[in-house]
């Protein structure tokens, strides 16, 4: 039922608000202007903290050359006179003063504060690329302050809800992996799999030091924890390269560490790791087991 009442809301409204508004579906009926640069302030509830300069500086020789084809979306800033918060649309704002324009085509729209953070959040989401560790903070701020769900956001922003959670699930992380996170030295896989890692920050030094894979961290997760480093070392050297690259085979199979255990013509196992219910759930439905039985 909430999905139902939810969906059209966001779905629809922020195809009006952020769709092109120069073609004929959505821009006959609203209204654009100029306003003054210095007249724009940011979203503070934009997800997005980072803007990155090559990409600006690319922008902003686009719209020398082109200008502005589509307007920013921007409200009314309540007792300040003729000064908009930008809605959707900073990065084309702060391009704009790069490429030394004095005025910005806009388009005004009256949303309260809780559609203002809704639509920051979706355009990011859906139009752009946040970091990880932005894109997740986004996702919990909708939830923590209006209460969707995880279903809802799936439902809405046409993400699984596998996919949420393991978002939402690296803000657990220490603050300095989500800071190498957000500066792009480690990458949302490497985070995932730092999870499940004894001491997470030591490994994250690792992976920029040693130029570690995502595969070579799930290794390090799937060694179990009673051995000792020495001993891991050996059973890593007497690991034959065939098992090693069928285990690696396995993990992309299944989408999860695999680690092989298996002694010369004798009997040997295998060891599956899995983080969240999502993943065992995606693991049964390979494996044909149902959860209910």
């Amino acid at each position: 039922m909430a999905d139902d009442v939810v969906r059209p809301r966001l779905g629809r409204g922020l195809a009006a608000l952020i769709g092109d508004f120069g073609d004929d579906a959505g821009g006959a009926n609203k209204p654009q202007r100029k306003v003054a640069v210095e007249f724009l302030r940011p979203n503070p509830r934009n997800p997005r903290r980072r803007f990155a300069d090559p990409e600006l500086e690319e922008l902003a020789t686009s719209i020398r050359l082109r200008g502005i084809i589509q307007p920013m979306v921007v409200r009314a800033l309540a007792g300040v006179p003729d000064t908009y918060e930008i809605v959707a649309g900073e990065r084309r704002w702060r391009a704009a003063q790069r490429a030394g324009l004095t005025e910005v085509p806009v388009v005004v729209v009256e949303i309260d504060d809780r559609t203002s953070l809704e639509y920051a959040i979706l355009e990011n989401v859906q139009r752009a690329d946040l970091n990880a560790i932005e894109e997740a903070a986004g996702y919990e701020r909708l939830m923590n302050e209006f209460r969707y769900t995880q279903g809802e956001l799936a439902e809405i922003l046409g993400k699984s809800r596998s996919h949420l959670a393991n978002t939402l699930r690296l803000l657990q992380l220490p603050s300095g992996i989500q800071e190498r996170v957000a500066a792009g030295e480690i990458t949302a896989g490497h985070a995932r799999a730092l999870l499940s890692v004894k001491d997470p920050e030591a490994v994250s030094r690792r992976i920029v030091a040693e130029g570690l894979s995502v595969r070579d961290v799930e290794a390090l997760v799937a060694t179990p924890e009673a051995e000792t480093p020495r001993a891991a070392r050996a059973r890593g050297k007497a690991r034959s390269p065939e098992t090693r690259n069928l285990e690696q085979a396995m993990a992309r199979a299944l989408g999860v560490p695999v680690s092989l255990r298996a002694a010369n013509g004798g009997p040997g196992e295998i060891r599956i790791r899995y983080e969240t219910a999502d993943e065992l759930d995606g693991l049964c439905r390979r494996f044909k087991v149902s959860l209910g039985v």
